[in-house]
């Protein structure tokens, strides 16, 4: 049921308005001036404000860009005696909803708060659904102000209006699809084809058939021509995620195709021509998988003319209220949901928090939250992750191996810096020769596992 709030310096007035409110089934709460319900108002969310014009300390006005500035998606109804139409335009301009003349009757003011209502959550369904075509068409919002996060956003920008190829380089979850998303629509090709294609999730024979296409007869079953994706892609951009996972031999000709601008789809023998730019995306180290011989070094450095690495959550952690306040705010509204806000407790807990599954795993656990919460605020026990006694953070609840080994891995590397760090005293150059690897490398890794290499 939706919450207003009543804003009125009269008693009786205040009191038939809120009674009349309260009767129709609306969750009321009131106060006796504007000071009073700007307060209200930053402690808990309202659908609708009624604000008389003329009271002591605070007008009518006031309360409405004041309130238009906590919430600006916030209706607002202003009632006064001193109805004219210069106030009336005025009240409207600073973002009321609509005007209430004293005395008015019940029923009109009833259709009226019916009417804001209803005005309101249409802007915010329509808000939700701007969202999801954005997302469908690449225009999803990048939330952060974090340095790291600008720092790309300037990189993407510079790369997206060139044909250049990009590899987008970070762990899993942090949101590499939006990000070549992101280069196509600030590109030249933005209105073509965008074909996004998991190289990890695919097998290599169906790969091969899904990026190239297919003649009929080319293998058992083949009935008829497929068009493969880098034809379809055609004039667009073709996104190959976890392209770590290709295998050797299907690199090849891929690297062809990224060479001649051809492809030749199997069981044929003509080549056709494609002009698809190609986005690619790995979070594998391609120059380890380059040593153990599974990825082709000349394919790499034909995909990385440009390489942009995204940063785990962990090193933006200045970004992490922002983006789970858009995530609360998301699910809310799907969900048909009053906005949450996240009590104390669960700020500091995401705040600790080493997310490892990084934005992705945010959104998963801030979904969980909205569907458990039942009160005002998200807690600790809505939210799959806790802190341990030694104020570090565990795994979540359901880990996956993957992500445990990830997580095992980073416990591993940060003990070994740390204990030959010691042995060396500080000396990092020497630490770097004894852990066999290079002294940027080692400065990365102190970063990131926040070790005080002075101690």
């Amino acid at each position: 049921m939706s919450s207003i709030l009543v804003i009125e310096d009269k008693d009786t007035m205040r009191k038939m308005v809120s009674q009349t409110l309260s009767e129709e089934g609306y969750l009321v709460e009131t106060a006796v001036d504007g000071r009073e319900g700007i307060a209200k108002a930053k402690l808990k969310p309202f659908d609708l404000v009624i604000t008389d014009m003329r009271m002591p300390q605070m007008d009518g006005l006031e309360v409405v860009s004041t309130l238009k500035e906590i919430n600006h998606e916030m209706a607002v109804i202003v009632m006064t005696a001193y109805g004219t139409i210069e106030t009336a335009v005025t009240a409207m301009k600073k973002g009321a909803s609509d005007f209430l003349t004293k005395p008015f009757d019940t029923e009109h003011m009833l259709v009226l708060v019916d009417k804001a209502l209803k005005s309101q959550r249409m802007v915010a369904e329509n808000e939700v659904l701007r969202e999801e075509i954005d997302q469908r068409l690449g225009m999803g919002k990048i939330i952060g102000q974090n340095e790291k996060i600008s720092d790309v956003l300037k990189l993407i920008q510079k790369v997206a209006v060139s044909d250049t190829s990009v590899l987008l380089q970070g762990e899993s979850g942090t949101g590499k699809e939006l990000f070549a998303r992101a280069i196509h629509e600030l590109s030249p090709r933005k209105g073509k084809a965008f074909i996004t294609i998991n190289c990890a999730a695919i097998p290599r024979e169906l790969l091969e058939n899904e990026l190239f296409g297919s003649e009929r007869g080319a293998y058992t079953g083949s009935i008829a021509r497929k068009i493969g994706k880098f034809e379809i892609a055609d004039a667009g951009t073709i996104f190959l995620d976890e392209i770590g996972d290709m295998d050797i031999a299907l690199q090849a000709k891929l690297l062809r195709v990224l060479q001649e601008k051809t492809i030749e789809r199997l069981g044929g023998t003509k080549t056709t021509k494609v002009d698809t730019r190609v986005i690619a995306a790995s979070n594998a180290d391609l120059k380890t998988l380059i040593e153990e011989k599974k990825f082709r070094d000349d394919l790499y450095y034909r995909l990385s003319v440009f390489p942009v690495t995204i940063p785990p959550l962990r090193d933006r952690r200045d970004d992490i209220p922002a983006l789970a306040e858009h995530f609360i705010r998301r699910y809310c509204l799907e969900m048909n949901k009053k906005i949450r806000t996240l009590s104390r407790e669960s700020e500091v807990i995401m705040e600790k928090y080493h997310w490892p599954g990084n934005v992705r795993e945010l959104e998963n656990t801030i979904e969980r939250a909205i569907i458990l919460c039942e009160g005002k605020k998200i807690k600790p026990e809505h939210m799959a992750i806790r802190l341990s006694t030694n104020n570090e953070i565990r795994l979540r609840e359901g880990a996956g191996l993957k992500e445990i080994g990830s997580h095992a891995q980073g416990e591993a590397e940060r003990a070994a810096i740390v204990r030959v760090l010691e042995q060396v005293r500080g000396n990092k150059r020497r630490c770097a020769q004894i852990l066999k690897i290079d002294y940027t490398t080692l400065f990365d890794k102190i970063k990131k596992y926040s070790i005080d290499a002075k101690r």
